[in-house]
């Protein structure tokens, strides 16, 4: 017991200094941060009402190494999405809301559907509140320089709506990353794209349902939705189908013997649409799609193309469509984000143009995929796995 005591005691002393340092730093931060946010507008009674008491909250840091569309298989995400009890929900809500669904459709030209997915999928339609401090949880992941300085950028920006718009401190709440309201925008996002619907003075995404779904459809709208064009459809294909082919219009789809796998045709090729992509999210075991620009449009909501699936899966649903047709291999392990990062590094050095290094492998990484895996006697599906890395020489352990 003496010993332990020693200890304990011990523990005590190192914790102590520590404790004092990381409070130092801190205030160093808040001082250097009071600099500028004052260079961009913000009063200091805004600043003080904003950042007084707070410290890191280590929850916050904790939930930066979370990363829930990669832990499991693609089509498990998806599914606890797009759920039934979801899909029930969903249309009781946009019976509800016809009325502000109709004119917000009108003003924006983004189908309600896709609005009450995105509600669905962000907060289950309200149901999921904001419960974390905004100010406390994006000063701290500024503190730490996650994704620095994007994080205290948005901080700054938290400071002027509260000031802009006269909100009570407490209703500054958000998710644990800052993401606000019913419709999960980040600050900036508030800024950009938060409209009054309802007539009320000033955007109210936390309860205002009408501000949240014209809001959201404003943010497709800037994105460049294009009315009227599917998401994306799960196709089947022939026999023999050579999947180097990742990019074509919808007529040449169809000659190539590509079919929707609801047996309904292709939409008319136009001018504006671009090219449909060939999308293989879990792999050529699994479902196969043909994606389109709407997908990318979904995709700059939230940057994740199983979440960007399961978004337009759910709209579909809610409008009558039937369930994806191929089964989702339950092996399949979708890469962390840390391996998906080197893949990038990798194809960079082996000559490939990559445009960042934050893990997101977009459409032309999963061209160099398939170009990698032909290489290696696989089949050219573009989508990474352990097996690739292996090949290519990226370490996995």
């Amino acid at each position: 017991m003496f010993h332990r005591a020693i200890l304990i005691a011990l523990l005590v002393m190192l914790a102590a200094p520590l404790a004092q340092a990381q409070d130092q730093s801190f205030a160093a931060f808040v001082n250097a941060l009071w600099l500028d946010a004052r260079a961009k507008g913000i009063t200091r009674a805004t600043f003080d009402t904003a950042m007084r008491g707070l410290t890191p909250d280590q929850r916050v840091i904790k939930a930066t190494q979370r990363q829930p569309e990669y832990g499991k298989p693609v089509g498990d995400y998806i599914n606890a999405l797009a759920s039934p009890r979801r899909i029930q929900t969903g249309l009781a809500k946009a019976k509800d809301q016809a009325r502000p669904l109709e004119a917000v459709e009108k003003k924006y030209g983004v189908e309600r559907w896709i609005l009450v997915a995105l509600w669905g999928m962000e907060t289950d339609y309200g149901a999921a509140k904001d419960k974390w401090d905004v100010f406390r949880s994006l000063a701290t992941l500024a503190y730490v320089k996650y994704r620095h300085p994007y994080f205290r950028n948005e901080l700054i920006v938290a400071m002027g709506i509260m000031q802009t718009n006269n909100y009570p401190r407490e209703q500054m709440v958000s998710s644990w990353a800052g993401a606000m309201g019913q419709s999960q925008f980040m600050p900036s996002n508030v800024v950009t794209y938060a409209v009054t619907f309802s007539g009320q003075g000033r955007p109210d995404l936390w309860s205002n349902v009408p501000d949240v779904l014209a809001s959201t459809a404003n943010y497709l709208h800037k994105a460049k939705w294009r009315p009227g064009l599917p998401w994306g459809f799960e196709v089947s294909l022939p026999n023999g189908f050579d999947t180097m082919k990742s990019r074509a219009s919808f007529a040449e789809w169809t000659r190539l013997g590509v079919r929707r796998a609801d047996g309904k045709p292709f939409p008319r090729d136009a001018a504006d649409i671009g090219e449909a992509v060939l999308f293989f999210p879990s792999g050529i075991k699994g479902p196969a799609f043909i994606v389109t620009g709407n997908f990318l449009v979904l995709k700059d909501y939230n940057n994740s193309d199983a979440y960007a699936i399961a978004v337009g899966h759910l709209a579909d649903r809610l409008h009558g469509g039937l369930p994806f047709r191929a089964a989702w291999p339950k092996d399949d392990r979708p890469l962390s984000r840390d391996l998906r990062i080197a893949l990038q590094k990798r194809l960079a050095t082996l000559g490939y143009k990559v445009a960042e290094f934050e893990g997101h492998i977009d459409f032309d990484i999963r061209d160099y995929i398939r170009a990698e895996q032909k290489k290696n006697g696989m089949v050219p599906d573009g989508n990474p796995t352990i097996a690739l890395l292996e090949k290519i020489g990226v370490p996995v352990r």
